[in-house]
């Protein structure tokens, strides 16, 4: 079984969101929107198909990475998050919260033995493909 596949995000804290947004637009070139930027690329088994990478700055006081105490948190693509899982549980990773599922992915929350919170998401990549063609950092 695979485990992680790539990056799908980059997450940290800033003290004016919409501020780094507007900067990094301005002065390198990302598309923004309001959860950041969407990076899009080809993946490497299958070139044919495009892969999505999210780049967040988040609020100062956001919890989203707690219990971590760290200023940013990473994501993980995985290929089949439910039996990544069971495997991770049985391996005796600590596992923060349920598995959440939107129309985008499966997203669930697991820590590193240095207390970083990862997020890893099973994605389903063509919802973004369908939303943000043409408004990508590509």
């Amino acid at each position: 079984m695979k485990r992680v596949t790539g990056v799908g995000g980059i997450f940290y804290k800033s003290k004016d969101p919409q501020k780094a947004r507007e900067w990094y637009g301005k002065h390198l070139g990302l598309v923004t929107n309001q959860y950041g930027s969407l990076f899009e690329f080809r993946q490497g088994n299958d070139p044919e198909k495009i892969g999505y990478l999210q780049w967040s700055p988040m609020g100062a006081d956001t919890d989203y990475y707690a219990p971590s105490k760290n200023e940013f948190m990473i994501n993980y693509r995985v290929e089949n998050l439910v039996e990544l899982l069971k495997v991770l549980k049985d391996e005796g990773v600590e596992i923060v919260g349920k598995m959440e599922e939107y129309e985008y992915g499966k997203f669930a929350w697991i820590m590193d033995p240095e207390g970083h919170k990862i997020e890893l998401w099973e994605p389903i990549d063509s919802v973004f493909t369908k939303e943000y063609d043409g408004q990508t950092t590509r």
